[in-house]
């Protein structure tokens, strides 16, 4: 049978290229259900280890004790949240294993690769070590993710199972110690399987000998040396030669799948001693971190030091210190404190630390120009800030002045909603007019400032607030602040209109829900509230049966009380308005738009680009919750209007939901996400709602880039990409950007005159680059000619030395699965 080259890449998502597999099927481990246990399992050695410590003794089973049980046991609830996404970046990184090194035979300990896949183990290891000594604990995660599947790979693909062993081999995690006796090339190991049973299939010589063999695989060709194992499945073509049939574990239904849980059993142990060796060498402290269980707040403050800022950096410095006095040694403690100061000619540094009183000296530091500006590099700022925080971040924005760096516009975007982080902004340019509120603001706001429309839109699109007050009223409006270094911080609804118009919200407020806040942005505006029991107070009223409300510049803040079941809220005004209600809850949720596949195996990679508008697409979400909730709805909810696309929900199991979607709408939308409480009937008081912060759009364009670099001190890198569209023909702008400086040039516009164009990305790494830290993060951003239409592709290249990969353009890599499938079976 003759396949080209392309379809060749696609090999990986058929039997017997999937080590493990990746979504769950009848009595089957996948490798995240294999590492998730096993993080559970550490963890639960670090809690009886710190209580130990302390003179407690904690009651703690070791099986089946899930995540959010045992933070809620024995660390702060609030770190789940931080936990699911560090638990998410190493269970992808794992995944991607199987699409980035298919051709790759020791990254899969097959053909007898066993010093080679060892080496990448003992090597990942100590590059683990490193990065976390050096604080990166993103790029420490990506590559734990890389060398568990690895070792997971071990005990699926070679006889170590079938030779008694139950125990895994610990000596896989070293160098330069034997592994066991290896058979060489010359020793047969295997015989035909009889009938498709290949129980009995490895010599009964290999046994007694324990020589330790592994199955051979080939996507191209049929040839092994005589006598030698093969991997099995449709595809190896090496087990159509005799010895024909196939030795791995990796499903029930596998060559040796009656052999599964048992491998399974042994490869979660292995993975328990390989966080035992990282958490021994960097201390309990880092490894907590390196699992993502620390505090759940940042603090990011990019500010504008231009003339005329006195007053508001005066303030930042103020709230900044109130924050870190009054949240010390709680749970709303930040972790990490992030500053970027600029004007209109310059941006940074970038200033990060865990440390409070570093923090604080740098705050202390900042001091106003002499000249004020007319424009600021206030998205240059924002773009840096972006790309340093934590997902899930909150970030403000203190700036007086519109934009100067507005071509800038679609990467801040790129960057908000690739890592859903929030960007709230403090503008101390509004339009005032004389007229007197009843309840205490000097001067206020009959329109926006049309300055600010940008600084709205990205607000916007981050589910962040654009808070126009003047500087001498801004110490009223930066309790905004203090309100997001809550711990466990949901949002249970956000909507804007614009034009304003008239109109009616309604959320439902769960038992879990506390210290709810509801924020309303604009200008020349009315409200009433109405709660469960259907009590009403109007917005002229500002200490109410139904809660306080505090005026300043163009924000209401409105601190609700307390009451279970449906809320309702009236907005009356002809100038645009946003609003968004949050509350503090053990139950939210995070999503990511996945690439599926079906045929003849069911999988998911994760994108970092838009969907396309009128197709169809998939979503990949994780519920976050100390408790079991029942998911009834998840829609994609129109941000201007009541436009709503309902999904279709798979449950996957430990919280995690595909959600497939017919048809992405054309608007802008939010994702919601509905259902009912563990235990409970459908009454009121029973429903649970949440809406995610980012609020995305779809595109008629796709952004596609190959990412089989490697970047290393003194390297030279080009990264192609690919730009399509079902859209507008003609010159489409490109802008390439990223974290560290490495691009030195890219493709800056594309002729689209057949649909699609290629172009890349040149970065180059300087010599002196630390070899802990020559990873970076690189956006691609294309925008259609005449429109506002725009989509990117984000990817992580990774500093870290590795073999050669061969990856295929995901969108081409998904597309043409189904078609691979079928031509196999003819």
């Amino acid at each position: 049978m003759a396949l080209n080259y392309s379809l060749l890449l696609l090999l990986l998502v058929l039997p017997g290229a999937l080590p493990f597999i990746i979504i769950p099927s009848q009595g089957s481990m996948t490798h995240a259900d294999i590492t998730r246990t096993a993080i559970v399992r550490q963890l639960t050695q670090v809690c009886r280890s710190r209580s130990s410590a302390d003179g407690a003794a904690l009651a703690l089973q070791d099986e089946g004790m899930s995540a959010a049980r045992l933070l809620t046991t024995c660390f702060q609830l609030d770190s789940l949240p931080k936990f699911v996404e560090a638990f998410e970046v190493i269970k992808d990184s794992n995944v991607r294993v199987d699409i980035r090194h298919v051709f790759d035979e020791e990254y899969h300990f097959d053909s007898e690769t066993f010093e080679d896949g060892r080496s990448l183990i003992s090597s990942g290891l100590s590059f683990i070590k490193g990065s976390i000594q050096q604080g990166n604990f993103r790029e420490a995660r990506e590559r734990l993710g890389q060398i568990c599947h690895t070792l997971q790979d071990f005990y699926s693909h070679s006889n170590w199972v079938e030779l008694g062993n139950t125990l895994p081999n610990s000596n896989l995690l070293k160098s330069g110690v034997s592994i066991g006796n290896i058979a060489d090339v010359n020793t047969p190991t295997c015989t035909d399987c009889i009938d498709n049973n290949c129980e009995n299939n490895i010599l009964p010589e290999v046994i007694q000998q324990q020589k330790l063999t592994s199955g051979y695989f080939s996507l191209t060709s049929s040839h092994k040396p005589d006598g030698k194992c093969s991997h099995g499945g449709i595809i190896d073509l090496t087990s159509h030669q005799s010895p024909v049939g196939g030795i791995n574990k990796d499903k029930t239904s596998a060559s040796h799948g009656h052999l599964h849980s048992t491998a399974a059993e042994v490869a979660t142990n292995a993975t328990v001693q390989l966080l035992e060796d990282i958490r021994v060498s960097v201390g309990d402290s880092s490894f907590l971190r390196l699992m993502g269980i620390t505090r759940s707040s940042v603090l990011c403050f990019v500010i504008d030091t231009t003339g005329g800022m006195s007053d508001v950096i005066k303030e930042a410095k103020r709230v900044a210190s109130s924050i870190i006095d009054s949240t010390q040694g709680t749970a709303n403690e930040p972790s990490d404190y992030i500053l970027v100061a600029f004007n209109s000619s310059n941006v940074g540094p970038l200033s990060h630390t865990t440390d409070s009183g570093k923090f604080q000296q740098w705050m202390s530091s900042l001091t106003a120009g002499a000249n004020g500006a007319q424009t600021v590099l206030s998205l240059s700022a924002t773009e840096m800030a972006l790309r340093a925080v934590p997902a899930s971040s909150y970030i403000f924005v203190f700036a007086d002045a519109p934009a100067k760096d507005s071509y800038l516009m679609s990467t801040v975007t790129a960057l908000i909603e690739s890592t859903r982080s929030v960007v709230n902004f403090m503008l101390t340019n509004p339009i005032v007019s004389r007229r007197r509120r009843s309840y205490g603001a000097e001067y206020v706001s009959r329109v926006s400032n049309p300055a600010n429309q940008l600084y709205q839109e990205l607000a916007q699109a981050s589910g962040g607030l654009a808070i126009e007050v003047a500087a001498a009223s801004l110490p009223q409006a930066t309790n905004v602040i203090v309100d997001s270094t809550t711990s466990a911080l949901a949002t249970l609804l956000q909507a804007t209109r614009n034009p304003g118009k008239a109109d009616d919200f309604s959320f439902v407020v769960d038992t879990s829900v506390q210290n709810m806040i509801m924020y309303i942005t604009g200008s020349s505006l009315s409200f009433t509230l109405q709660n469960p029991s259907g009590v009403s107070q109007s917005s002229g009223v500002t200490n109410g049966p139904l809660g306080t409300i505090q005026a300043v510049g163009n924000l209401y803040r409105v601190q609700l009380n307390q009451q279970v079941g449906p809320w309702r809220v009236s907005i009356s005004s002809n100038q645009p308005y946003s609003l968004k209600v949050t509350g503090q809850s053990s139950i939210n949720f995070r999503f990511d738009f996945v690439k599926t596949f079906s045929e003849p195996v069911s999988g998911y990679i994760v994108t970092k680009s838009r969907p396309n508008t009128g197709g169809n697409a998939t979503l990949l979400l994780t519920v976050i919750s100390s408790s079991t909730v029942n998911v009834t709805e998840v829609s994609l909810v129109e941000v201007l209007g009541s436009g709503k696309v309902n999904g279709t929900i798979k449950s996957l199991g430990q919280g995690d939901y595909l959600v497939s979607v017919d048809k992405v709408p054309d608007f802008q939308f939010g994702v919601r996400l509905a259902g009912l409480l563990d235990s409970s009937t459908q009454s009121s008081n029973a429903l649970f709602q949440r809406q995610s912060n980012t609020q995305p759009r779809s595109s008629n364009l796709t952004v596609t880039a190959q990412n089989n670099s490697i970047l290393q001190p003194g390297s030279q890198v080009t990264l192609p990409f690919t730009v399509m569209t079902n859209g507008t023909e003609g010159t489409y702008t490109i802008l390439s950007r990223d974290d560290r400086g490495f691009i030195t040039s890219y493709t800056s516009s594309l002729n689209l005159v057949n649909g699609s164009a290629q172009g890349v990305v040149n970065l180059s790494v300087p010599a002196n680059t630390p070899f802990f830290g020559s990873d970076t993060t690189v956006s691609i951003v294309a925008e259609s000619p005449g429109t506002n239409d725009t989509n990117y592709v984000v990817l992580r290249l990774s500093g870290a030395a590795e073999a050669p990969i061969l990856t295929l353009s995901l969108g081409l890599w998904v597309s043409l699965v189904a078609s691979l499938w079928h031509l196999l079976q003819s």
